[in-house]
């Protein structure tokens, strides 16, 4: 069970985190006293980008290490339109944390068991415990998304889940969860254009599903599925947070900005650090032993598929 929080007081942990939200909003505003901290087209610079994220990963530390410390459940989820840069910001929020307290849940298509057991059922089991930040990629609102608009739920299915979802939520809230969700919202103009560079850039590929292709065509359908899932679901116990993605940098940083104001960590104490002494070799002597190095290939040119590739060593792939 999570530990009651102090109120804020000047120089408190509260209060200095806070303030170190606010420096990483300032690095934008500081770069526009300089130099424009925006492209020509308008969207957020790399450089004012990952100033402002760095910050921001300081103050992700300190929310896990509270986490830890208070036994706090924090549970995060992620909606939105294809292409809208959700797994983009999940990356960004957990690169710099440990796996083991920011857990992602990203659940593949129902088994036939699956389908055959209470809807929100293979849901619960990954709900955070004390000490955790689960963040949902997607979650159990594609019964009212993706299900509803390629049919693979029925009419009355998605009703049932609608009526009954703020409940659940409902009961997730009192027993001490932290839950937050987001829909990411981005334009027609670019989600063709970020789904068009799945097709054609090797390293996206693997992001363009079947399913993708079916549902970019349906973008109203999508849009009336979204209007009814907000007005069943947006609750004053979990209300939905609306982010506009077409500038994937700006959003990320609003994000986790308005994450870490929405959960009410504190910054650590920490006592002063200094690495020990190494002991002395003594006796030991470096041995005489055949390593297998990887070789510097770097400025090397990849071989396509169809060309030949180095032989591998008898010890393994080279």
């Amino acid at each position: 069970m999570a530990k009651k929080h102090k109120k804020d007081k000047p120089g408190n942990g509260k209060a200095q985190a806070q303030g170190a939200v606010e420096a990483g909003s300032a690095v934008v505003a500081a770069d526009a006293g300089n130099a424009s901290p925006s492209k020509a087209d308008g969207k957020l610079s790399r450089k004012t980008y990952e100033r402002a994220l760095a910050e921001l990963h300081v103050e992700l530390v300190k929310l896990q290490q509270w986490v830890q410390h208070t036994g706090a459940k924090v549970c995060v989820i992620f909606e939105g339109r294809d292409g809208a840069g959700k797994g983009g910001t999940i990356k960004a929020i957990t690169e710099r944390v440990s796996p083991r307290v920011f857990r992602v849940v990203a659940l593949p298509a129902p088994t036939e068991r699956e389908k055959s057991q209470m809807y929100v059922q293979r849901y619960i089991p990954h709900l955070p415990a004390a000490g955790e930040v689960v963040i949902f990629d997607r979650s159990w609102y594609n019964r009212a998304g993706v299900e509803r608009v390629m049919g693979f739920a029925a009419d009355a299915q998605v009703e049932k889940f609608l009526t009954m979802a703020p409940g659940v939520e409902k009961a997730m809230v009192e027993s001490g969860i932290i839950l937050i969700k987001y829909w990411l919202e981005v334009s027609m103009e670019e989600q063709t254009r970020r789904l068009e560079a799945r097709i054609h850039d090797g390293r996206k590929t693997w992001k363009l599903t079947p399913m993708d292709l079916k549902s970019y065509s349906r973008w109203y359908e999508y849009s009336r599925a979204r209007d009814a899932m907000f007005k069943a679901t947006d609750s004053s116990w979990a209300p939905w947070y609306v982010a506009h993605s077409d500038d994937k940098k700006r959003a990320r940083l609003n994000i986790i900005r308005h994450l870490l104001r929405h959960i009410p960590y504190e910054g650590p104490k920490r006592e002063k650090v200094a690495l020990p002494k190494r002991q002395k070799p003594g006796d030991y002597v470096e041995p005489d032993y055949p390593w297998k190095v990887i070789a510097d290939t770097v400025g090397e040119r990849e071989p396509k598929i169809n060309e030949a590739r180095p032989e591998a060593s008898p010890g393994g792939p080279g």
